[in-house]
């Protein structure tokens, strides 16, 4: 059965531009940070209860400085917010985007599937009379089945 979840073609210049946006987002964003998984384990995390925590606390401290000593950063803290606010609208922007070129990616490659598998049908059926045989128990290979895990199993027992 065939299929066609997609059609798309992108040109030559169409790549070169969607590179060269890339390069452009990689330099403007060349103080984002990476962590590693323990890293972000440790992270104390604002999640939206929180955020309003911090907004609030934040807005107390900074109409009371009188209260605040200088070793607590809040004019970093406050400049983080700032920054968190202005990143999230172009964080989900580029969410939608990388989605959307995962699902693209899917199709794509689901189409091709999709192709290969009836023709790969066609020739097991049409191409012994044209001597395609050879050639198609070659790429058949993709199906060829090895030993079940339960026999391996019972054999090493």
């Amino acid at each position: 059965m065939s299929q066609d979840l997609i059609d798309l073609t992108l040109s030559e210049a169409q790549l070169s531009a969607v590179d060269n946006a890339l390069l452009e987002l990689e330099t403007q964003l060349s103080g984002l940070i990476a962590m590693s998984v323990q890293q972000r384990r440790k992270l104390m995390r604002m999640g939206d209860k929180s955020e309003s925590f911090c907004r609030q606390t934040l807005s107390v401290l900074a109409q009371n400085p009188q209260v605040v000593p200088p070793s607590l950063p809040l004019a970093g803290a406050q400049a983080d917010l700032a920054t968190l606010d202005a990143l999230r609208p172009r964080l989900q922007r580029l969410q939608r985007l990388a989605e959307r070129a995962v699902d693209s990616e899917t199709a794509l490659g689901s189409d091709v599937m999709r192709c290969a598998l009836d023709g790969y049908a066609l020739l097991k059926v049409a191409g012994r009379n044209q001597g395609l045989e050879g050639l198609r128990k070659e790429i058949g290979t993709r199906f060829a089945k090895g030993p079940r895990a339960s026999e391996g199993a019972e054999d090493a027992a």
